[in-house]
């Protein structure tokens, strides 16, 4: 193993803990066009224009022999051992690992993409809501995680804005009993308007059409749901039928063993878990384990298992949901401060983790 080239493709929770691991024994090449590290779990705060921690890649691959290519990848030739970049040279690998994560996924929804801000546009969403003449209505569509924070976060950075979060199932309909009818309370108390059942139809200037009727709004947020990049389809990885490429027990293709699938990319089956979920709290594991791995620090197949789920409600209250292994909902919940600083603590031990 010593000596190896390893090329990383993306640069988020999964790829840059792989790098910085791998980074230790091996020449690495982290592939990414982005300078500063995407916290995306703290996404909501950057629309609310909090400040945010987004470190510089530099800075986190510094003591590493890890290389930063800001490229976008094109192309995946396993056969060759090569990855295609927009601009310049492709890039040969002796080992590759695939952590391109996923995206916003517009359901081919008409006019979504072209009026909605997804999650990955936060920075501009925040300039859209600050720099208003006026204050009008926000309709975040979306009832997962991702939906439920960002309505919360916007409606308390911005009391003087309508706030409106609609989904085509339930709010928090995942939860516990008791976790689902906290978060309801949080949101009616921050005077956010829940629409459920609603499934979105069409987006324009006006606001959502939706299968409940139209929902008027200044301003649309789409975090509805997430899709992995086709790149490892079109390279002829397996691929699950969701896209997201099967691996086995170590993470690596079942179709084309010398390339390791981390992170939203990943289609991964734990025993006695399951099929794991897209989300930081699986992708950043498995990036860790393919880096101790390729680093000469750890052996054997990957290992997880679910503890919890945090959400942030705001900057005073938030949500600690019990699960168990398997990831099924527990009945015990932690709520208001103490659920916000453990998620607070949560997301800062990501940071730290990346090393």
């Amino acid at each position: 193993m010593d000596g190896q080239h390893i090329v990383v493709v993306g640069a988020g929770y999964a790829g840059l803990a792989a790098a910085t691991r791998a980074g230790r024994r091996h020449r690495v090449t982290l592939i990414a066009p982005e300078s500063h590290f995407l916290h995306r779990v703290r996404s909501h705060e950057t629309a609310a224009g909090l400040p945010g921690r987004r470190p510089a890649i530099a800075h986190l691959l510094r003591g590493r022999d890890v290389t930063h290519l800001r490229a976008r990848v094109t192309g995946l030739d396993p056969a060759g051992g090569k990855v295609t970049v927009e601009e310049g040279p492709a890039v040969g690998y002796d080992t590759l690992v695939y952590a391109l994560g996923s995206r916003t996924a517009w359901h081919g929804v008409p006019g979504a993409a072209e009026h909605a801000y997804p999650a990955e546009r936060a920075d501009e969403l925040a300039r859209r809501i600050g720099g208003a003449e006026r204050p009008g209505t926000v309709a975040v569509v979306g009832g997962g995680a991702t939906g439920i924070e960002l309505a919360a976060e916007l409606a308390e950075a911005h009391p003087q804005w309508r706030v409106r979060l609609v989904t085509a199932g339930e709010a928090g309909g995942w939860l516990s009993e008791r976790g689902r009818a906290h978060v309801l309370r949080v949101l009616e108390r921050l005077g956010v308007r829940v629409e459920e059942h609603a499934e979105v139809t069409a987006v324009d200037a006006g606001g959502l059409h939706t299968s409940r009727g139209p929902v008027g709004a200044d301003v649309v947020v789409w975090a509805a749901s997430l899709e992995p990049h086709p790149l490892a389809a079109e390279a002829g990885l397996e691929v699950a039928p969701d896209g997201r490429a099967v691996v086995d027990g170590h993470l690596r293709s079942v179709s084309h063993p010398g390339v390791y699938v981390v992170g939203d990319a990943a289609a991964v089956t734990v025993p006695g878990v399951g099929r794991l979920r897209a989300g930081c709290a699986t992708a950043q594991p498995m990036g860790v384990h393919v880096g101790n791995v390729l680093g000469g620090r750890a052996t054997g197949p990957f290992r997880f298992r679910y503890v919890l789920q945090c959400l942030s409600l705001g900057r005073r209250d938030g949500l600690v949901q019990t699960v168990r292994a398997d990831d099924s909902m527990r009945p015990a919940v932690l709520t208001g401060a103490p659920a916000r600083w453990v998620k607070a603590a949560i997301v800062n031990g990501v940071l730290l983790n990346l090393r």
